[in-house]
């Protein structure tokens, strides 16, 4: 058993040496053919790689909630579906100050029970500087920043004074906070948001970038201030509830639901008017996001793979015609059928591996120009590697059969007398 497995290694190394030694003879003709092969990978292996290098970063970003928090809202973050799915959002009662008082009422497993709002988007103005009219208003209640985990870098947080004197003060983040107020504390200082006068009485840390954006370019007023502001008429709040632990989440989650099915009349057997987001549901939205867009490069790297995988069997089809004599010399001293096939099998596989290794490096060095552009860990998708080269070496079997079988079938004598 032994002496056949050592001769049937023996036969592959020799194979694998003499299909190298026919790839270097024609180096221009494999270099065309193998070029099919490792577009089709390296455009699996680009992409994976650009996805895994985000994937970790992005994932924890995406966790813009606090731990054990979940959102209630009237609409959906995303949705796609026909003009029925928007009627039967927008046909759903808003939720209002007053359905999150009944909801506090109602439960006892939440730790914070917060509401927000977002109001508006423009430049905020102060007497040194002005910022980029990118700057996004929140209005907010206490037990928003416990749920969005902001942390408090100096000054104070909003208090449940301040929101039920509908006071004209705010909270900045970070990083608008050290742009307007580049040379000097925030706190105390007067800005001017739509037109109107506010006080600063509060600095987040700095929470940094997210997916190309800035987490920290916002401002916060009390959430009463906001609607006096900018009205309350079909305006519906967001709730967002922080469980106490990660054990109770799940029981926190469904007393909320339940409450909130009964405050806003929900029949029995009819599904939720409202959405529930966590940040595993987030996270969740964009894996199927990606895993359709990983079945879309798996379609179209198939088809570049299939048509090399022609080119491959044309040219081996044409080196079988070629080296006709060589082939009946060896049948002469004793080749078997078995012999020619897996020199010929394994010289389409060595071409298709060549190519996809290629793919694999210049695929792996160009996902990671993103690292390099985003300033993230570089990452190797091992597992898409594997997956490439092992569908090379099923282009090269598939299509390197055919050319394998007419060079073992060939007539020994008239191979002899082919010139």
């Amino acid at each position: 058993m032994n002496k056949h497995r050592i001769s049937f290694l023996s036969e592959i190394r020799e194979s694998f040496t003499m299909a190298i030694g026919a790839i270097a003879a024609h180096k221009l003709r494999s270099a065309l053919t193998l070029l099919g092969v490792l577009v089709g990978v390296f455009s699996i292996i680009v992409v994976m790689t650009a996805m895994r290098v985000m994937q970790s970063n992005i994932e924890r970003e995406l966790s813009s909630l606090g731990s054990e928090t979940f959102v209630v809202k009237k609409w959906p973050n995303n949705y796609f579906g026909f003009s029925g799915d928007l009627e039967k959002y927008w046909r759903r009662k808003d939720i209002t100050a007053a359905t999150v008082k009944k909801l506090e009422d109602k439960t006892t497993l939440p730790l914070n029970i917060g509401m927000e709002s977002t109001f508006w988007s423009g430049e905020i103005k102060t007497r040194y500087k002005n910022s980029a009219p990118t700057v996004r208003l929140y209005g907010e209640t206490p037990g928003s920043f416990p749920a969005h985990n902001w942390n408090l870098g100096e000054g104070r947080l909003l208090l449940d004074a301040d929101v039920d004197g509908a006071r004209n003060i705010c909270v900045l983040a970070f990083g608008l906070a050290t742009n307007i107020f580049p040379n000097r504390s925030a706190l105390g200082e007067q800005l001017k948001i739509d037109g109107i006068n506010y006080t600063v009485v509060g600095v987040l840390e700095s929470k940094g970038n997210a997916l190309g954006g800035d987490q920290d370019n916002f401002a916060v007023v009390p959430l009463t201030t906001g609607l006096n502001r900018y009205g309350r008429w079909q305006r519906s709040l967001s709730i967002l509830v922080q469980a106490r632990d990660r054990a109770s989440y799940d029981a926190t989650l469904e007393e909320v639901r339940g409450a909130l099915r009964v405050i806003r009349k929900t029949p029995p057997g009819k599904e939720d008017d409202f959405e529930i987001e966590s940040n595993d549901s987030i996270i969740e939205q964009f894996k199927k996001f990606t895993r359709s867009v990983r079945i879309g490069v798996m379609v179209i790297s198939s088809i570049a793979l299939l048509a090399a995988g022609i080119g491959i069997m044309n040219i081996m089809l044409v080196s079988v015609t070629e080296r006709t004599r060589e082939i009946g010399i060896r049948r002469a001293i004793g080749a078997k059928k078995r012999n020619i096939m897996v020199q010929f099998i394994m010289e389409a596989v060595a071409l298709c591996e060549v190519g996809g290794a290629i793919g694999v490096v210049l695929g792996i060095l160009g996902g990671n120009l993103l690292a390099i552009v985003l300033k993230l860990p570089p990452a190797v998708p091992m597992d898409w590697v594997v997956i490439g080269l092992v569908m090379c070496s099923v282009v090269g079997i598939v299509f390197g059969t055919y050319p394998a079988w007419k060079a073992a079938n060939l007539d020994p004598i008239e191979s002899l007398r082919y010139e």
